[in-house]
């Protein structure tokens, strides 16, 4: 239940914003190359919104732009005041329609407790995609925030590049989120792989 719910939530990797030293390198593909589909928000389902904000929110650096209860009523068959409840918090990076994350409690009825924790991602998990222009400090910033696991510290280590020549430097770091959810943490340090020639 844990991998599908995971599935549903999180439908693609997500890179909140790509630097090389001096530029932004992060830009929207250009109009005679765009098709017909945006990955607009990448939604996770987590015990508390509170304790998911204290991760990107304040260790992270995300902005919230959206902090709402909703409120639905019972489905078929639930009793006439089983209202549904769930609070959603939308966060964004540096880019206001791809670059958001939705953090999504449902807080009556509440969920059961996912089972124990894994040790690295499998089949049906999802690899959350961060890059920081200030890893260092950031990595910090996560380390110290409750219910965060560290997965791996940041080390040094290439890519090869899209055309097999040469590799894409990247500082690598992952970390557990406090609901479970892999977040990987890099600092790009060469080209991001679809954005050669811009």
């Amino acid at each position: 239940m844990r991998r599908a719910v995971r599935a549903l939530a999180l439908t693609a990797s997500l890179a909140v914003a790509a630097f090389v030293p001096g530029r932004l390198v992060a830009a929207p593909v250009p109009e005679a190359e765009r098709g017909p589909v945006d990955v607009r928000r990448t939604t996770l389902v987590v015990r508390d919104v509170d304790r998911a904000l204290a991760f990107y929110r304040d260790a992270l650096g995300l902005e919230v732009v959206y902090d709402q209860v909703i409120t639905r009523p019972p489905r078929e068959g639930d009793a006439p005041d089983a209202e549904r409840r769930m609070r959603l918090a939308l966060l964004r990076a540096n880019d206001d329609f791809v670059g958001v994350i939705g953090l999504l409690e449902y807080t009556s009825p509440r969920l059961t407790e996912p089972p124990n924790e894994t040790e690295r991602p499998g089949i049906g998990d999802v690899i959350l995609v961060i890059n920081a222009a200030d890893l260092d400090r950031r990595f910090e910033r996560v380390r110290a925030t409750p219910g965060v696991r560290i997965a791996t510290e940041p080390y040094l280590t290439s890519y090869p590049a899209p055309d097999g020549k040469g590799s894409i430097a990247v500082r690598f770091s992952a970390v557990w989120d406090p609901d479970g959810y892999f977040v990987e943490l890099n600092q790009l340090l060469g080209t991001a792989a679809g954005t050669e020639g811009r």
